[in-house]
C-alpha cells in the first residue's frame, strides 16, 4: 500500500469511527508507529485531521474548517482533472456561476478564450483572475468576504442570485454523501450556495473522492437537485454507483 492509499484509509477510519489510534493503525497496516505519525502529520497540515494525544480526529468534530490555500495544496492532480472533464460542462456561450473552492478555481483559470461567457463568482481572487480576459464578462457578488474560504456571504451576495439566471452553477462541496447530500460546514456560505443552484439551468458539483466520506453542518442541496457530479477515479465504484442511483450523473476523471 503506498503512504497515500493508507493515509486516504486512515481518513476514513477516522470519520468513520470519531477517532484513530497511533497504536492500533500501526499494528492493523503492519507499520511502525513512526509511520502511522508521520502519515497524521501529513492529514493534519491538510486540514482533515487533527492530532491528539494518542492519534487523531477528524477536523468535522472540531467544527473546523480548512483554510482555501492548505485545501489548494491537496489532492492537486485530482482536482486538475476534474476541472478539465468539468469544461465539457461549458455552454458555447450563456452565463456560468463557479462556486468558490479549491477545485472550482481550476476551473476558473482553465477557462477557454474562445467563447462570450459572463461568470458569476463570489470569490475575489477569482474575480480579480478573470476581469482581464477579453472574452469574459465578470460579476462579482458583494457581500462579507470569509476569511477562511474567500468567499462573499450574507445578503448582498444572496440578493443578486435571485434575479439572476445562469445556464451552469460548477459549484464546490465539503461533503457528499447519499444520506445528507452536499453539505458544508458554514450555513452562511450555504445559503449562498444554495442560492447559486436555484439560480442555474443546470448544477455540477467538481468534489475529489476525500469528499464522499464526510458530513457538514449546514446541507445546501439535496442530490436529486445536481444534475452532474465530476470526481476523481479514485472514488470507489460502488460509491459512484449509489451516488448515480440517487439522481445525479458521476463522472470520473
Amino acid at each position: 500500500m503506498y503512504a497515500e492509499e493508507r493515509q486516504q484509509e486512515i481518513l476514513g477510519r477516522a470519520r468513520a469511527a470519531g477517532r484513530v489510534d497511533v497504536v492500533k493503525l500501526a499494528e492493523e497496516f503492519a507499520v511502525t508507529t513512526e509511520t502511522i505519525r508521520r502519515d497524521l502529520t501529513v492529514l493534519e497540515r491538510a486540514g482533515v485531521l487533527r492530532r491528539v494525544h494518542g492519534g487523531a480526529i477528524p477536523v468535522e468534530r472540531l467544527g473546523f474548517e480548512p483554510a482555501l490555500a492548505a485545501r489548494d495544496e491537496v489532492m492537486t492532480e485530482e482536482k486538475e482533472r476534474i476541472a478539465k472533464a468539468a469544461l465539457a460542462e461549458l455552454p458555447e456561450d450563456g452565463a456560468i456561476v463557479i462556486d468558490a473552492g479549491s477545485t472550482t478555481g481550476r476551473l476558473a483559470r482553465a477557462l477557454p478564450g474562445d467563447r462570450e461567457l459572463t461568470v458569476i463568482v463570489n470569490a475575489p481572487p477569482l474575480a480579480t483572475m478573470l476581469a482581464t480576459r477579453a472574452n469574459l464578462t465578470v460579476i462579482m457578488l458583494g457581500g462579507r468576504v470569509r476569511g477562511r474560504t474567500l468567499a462573499t456571504v450574507d445578503d448582498w451576495a444572496l440578493r443578486p442570485l435571485e434575479d439572476l439566471h445562469v445556464d451552469v452553477a460548477f459549484m464546490g462541496t465539503n461533503g457528499c454523501s447519499v444520506g445528507k447530500g452536499l453539505t458544508t460546514p458554514d450555513p452562511a456560505e450555504a445559503a449562498i450556495k444554495r442560492a447559486m443552484i436555484g439560480a442555474a439551468e443546470r448544477s455540477v458539483v467538481l468534489a475529489d473522492h476525500t469528499k464522499f466520506s464526510g458530513v457538514y453542518l449546514a446541507r445546501f442541496a439535496a442530490l436529486t437537485e445536481i444534475d452532474m457530479i465530476v470526481t476523481d477515479s479514485g472514488l470507489d465504484p460502488a460509491v459512484a454507483a449509489d451516488i448515480a442511483a440517487a439522481g445525479p450523473e458521476v463522472v470520473r476523471a
